[in-house]
């Protein structure tokens, strides 16, 4: 067994690609080991992850130890295994051929039979022949001598890390098909001290890396063995553990915000993952600037700090901004350098903050209703129009979310949120967004605030784009909430309308992330609103012949983004989800994800209620009943009335679901479904000892309809909560 590493040097690969690059390398190359059977991976194998995003891995245990582990830094992406196979021993595999009847015609060989037999180097006599389910087919047993691991990582490994997918691409090699995110300059490839002999993209491999390109230089580094690389690259200047570098930086930035009395960094993990990758030898320098800049908001600020200078904001004891900011250097500095980079980094600061309080001082000369007319000029899409036309659009949407509301109970001063979609997009005509376009609707609100628009109406126009990602907070207004909504429903139909949907991993509009945000708002306040509500407000479904199908397409999207809601977000069971998002009528109105507050309330009593063996039991005979009345269907047979059954057992079982069905029905409409859940599984005793006793499909027609009507009932009267076939009992 020995250690194999596998380096890859690059030219600087921007900082937003290289975690998952990372984690797929790792990925690709441990199903490469396995595939070839490199690895043994018998016992309780674990994906690690210490240095990455969440979702990604850079690191596998097999058993409680570390097999596996990853590293990155701009200039380099790299794996690491333990125990691999030098040699595989020699193998006798059975190799399969062309089916029987393909092989012989007449009793007599066929081609195919003869080029199989020549390509395993056998005679047709000699070949065999095995039974699957598709028929006979022949086969023949053939020696394989093994190969060594370098042969078999020389043939494969450069179609993986080849393989490794990028946002985007280049060609650097004239004439040359590889493409890669930046030029491959070197590759280190060792088995325990010995070099592979591979070659990718035209580099061979061999033993010299590069340490840092400041603090090392560009001479080469000689790695000796696979066990001493990171130490080796210590030496030359580079952590390569992206978990080590984050400790380092937020040790280096705790240590020096302390330097100031009561002060400490304001929390980005965002851009600590930011500076992580775009360094190799980190460290941290404590800048300043004047306090007059404070005067201008703190998200023009921090936008400024955080986007374009990749710096630290600094706050003090009160959680106040505190002028100052902490720079993460991919360099190592004495005092003297320390503070001529301090220096030179407050002077880019101050020119930022200077051209920002110039910028917000211009817009205040023309008012927001001001700009209202100058969306005309704003593009939202070529094929649709100007934002001024998406205002009116959304306009609409958010006048019917009002109706719906109120008709349910709910309050909202409509004048303010009125005012607010009217004046949303009107600060994409500032210069300040212009510069800084991060700050797009943040901007809008504190413009509204300053120009005595009214707090609701600010309110709604700052948080108009949260949440922009899953972890990010909903607007906290119900205003807020409301034209969240109608934007990103006004852009999905309009895309959609328009045939520009999402498909498969391209979104090139964001829609996923648009309706996900609408599903997150949906979840998380107290708007009593459905998804089909929503839907119906669409303005291209008025056109209902230019847009046939667009209803249909909107329900399966979002039906696909309340999937993902319930399965990826918030972790429910995949069989859970699948039952809650059936397609139940109840009153009419299919709940299985129309309401999404709903769902999340059913999918929780579910999964509380997956350990009872009578939940699990009804729900096996739930599966059992669908399985029935689909044969049934397939055979023609009828429902009949369930006043004609016979047996004892029948008619226990019909008044037991007669004496529950009300109770459920009662519990189900106060949305206590728990109690419900609980009601249901009593049903158990009479469903089991039906089952045992009753031939449901009796060769009697009538006694065979009457039978399939009672277990119908069944799934009438009890299936309004989910549909319990989908959940998995063995």
């Amino acid at each position: 067994m020995s250690d194999f590493l596998l380096e890859i040097g690059l030219e600087e690969v921007p900082a937003r690609m290289i975690a998952w690059a990372q984690h797929e390398l790792l990925k690709r190359v441990e199903l490469l080991l396995s595939r070839e059977r490199l690895v043994d991976r018998t016992g309780s194998l674990v994906w690690t992850n210490e240095g990455l995003p969440p979702g990604l891995h850079d690191g596998l245990s097999l058993n409680g130890a570390q097999v596996a582990k990853s590293f990155s830094t701009p200039r380099r992406l790299t794996v690491l295994f333990k125990d691999v196979v030098l040699k595989l021993d020699d193998a006798k595999e059975r190799v399969e051929g062309p089916p029987v009847s393909a092989a012989y015609k007449d009793g007599k060989p066929t081609p195919a039979a003869e080029a199989f037999a020549k390509k395993v180097g056998a005679s047709v006599g000699e070949l065999l022949t095995v039974e699957k389910p598709k028929g006979k087919y022949l086969c023949a047993y053939v020696e394989r001598k093994g190969r060594t691991a370098n042969e078999i990582l020389a043939a494969e490994l450069p179609k993986e890390v080849l393989g490794v997918s990028w946002p985007k691409n280049m060609y650097w090699r004239a004439g040359k098909p590889e493409r890669f995110v930046r030029p491959i300059r070197w590759v280190v490839a060792l088995m325990d001290s010995e070099v592979i002999p591979l070659t990718i993209a035209g580099i061979a491999a061999g033993r010299l890396s590069r340490g840092h390109r400041v603090l090392h230089g560009e001479g080469a580094v000689t790695i000796s063995s696979a066990s001493e690389y990171k130490e080796t690259l210590r030496k030359a200047f580079v952590i390569a553990d992206v978990s080590e570098r984050r400790h380092i930086i937020r040790k280096a930035l705790d240590a020096a915000a302390r330097t100031l009395p009561g002060a400490r960094w304001r929390e980005d993990a965002a851009l600590v993952e930011t500076v992580v990758h775009l360094t190799e030898w980190p460290t941290v320098i404590l800048g300043g600037f004047e306090r007059e800049y404070l005067e201008l908001p703190e998200e023009v600020l921090v936008t400024v700090m955080r986007d374009h200078q990749k710096y630290f904001a600094v706050e003090d004891a009160e959680g106040k901004l505190a002028p100052h900011f902490l720079a993460v250097l991919n360099t190592q500095v004495d005092a003297e350098g320390a503070a001529l980079i301090r220096h030179g980094n407050a002077r880019v600061l101050r020119a930022r903050f200077k051209d920002a309080r110039f910028f917000w001082d211009f817009d205040q000369k023309t008012p927001l209703r001001e700009r209202v007319n100058d969306l005309h000029s704003v593009t939202f899409h070529k094929d649709y129009g100007s934002y001024w036309k998406k205002t009116q659009a959304n306009l609409g949407i958010a006048n019917d979310i009002v109706d719906l509301i109120q008709v349910k109970g709910s309050t909202v001063d409509r004048g303010a949120l009125h005012a607010a979609t009217e004046l949303a997009k009107t600060d994409l005509t500032a210069e300040l967004v212009k510069e800084f376009t991060e700050l797009q609707g943040i901007i809008g609100g504190l413009y509204a605030r300053v120009q005595g628009l009214g707090e609701t109406v600010a309110q709604a126009i700052y948080w108009q784009y949260s949440p922009a990602s899953i972890g990010d907070p909903i607007p906290p207004s119900v205003e807020g909430q409301i034209l969240g909504i109608a934007d990103r429903l006004q852009t999905i139909g309009v895309m959609f309308s328009r045939g520009l949907e999402p498909t498969g991993s391209k979104d090139p509009f964001a829609l996923r992330r648009a309706a996900n945000g609408i599903v997150k708002i949906l979840a998380e306040s107290d708007l009593a609103l459905t998804i089909t509500e929503l839907i119906g407000s669409v303005p291209e479904l008025v056109n209902a012949v230019e847009n046939a199908g667009l209803e249909s397409r909107l329900r399966d999207f979002f039906r696909e983004r309340v999937q993902f809601w319930l399965r990826d977000v918030r972790g429910f069971r995949y069989d859970v989800v699948n039952a809650v998002l059936g397609n139940i009528e109840y009153g009419r109105v299919q709940l299985g994800w129309n309401d999404v507050r709903d769902a999340i309330k059913r999918a929780q009593d579910i999964t509380a209620k997956l350990g009872s063996a009578d939940f699990i039991a009804i729900s096996a005979a739930f599966k059992r009943i669908k399985n029935i009345l689909r044969q049934a269907e397939e055979r023609g047979y009828a429902l009949g009335n369930w006043a004609d059954i016979r047996a004892d057992e029948a008619k226990s079982l019909r008044s037991a679901i007669q004496s529950l069905a009300d109770g459920v029905a009662k519990l189900r409409e106060q949305r206590r479904y728990g109690e419900a859940l609980a009601l249901i599984a009593t049903l158990r005793p009479a469903v089991d000892t039906f089952f045992d006793k009753v031939m449901v499909l009796d060769p009697d027609e009538k006694l065979r309809g009457a039978n399939l009507a009672l277990i119908s009932g069944i799934l009438d009267n009890f299936s309004s909560i989910a549909d319990f076939s989908e959940i998995v009992t063995a």
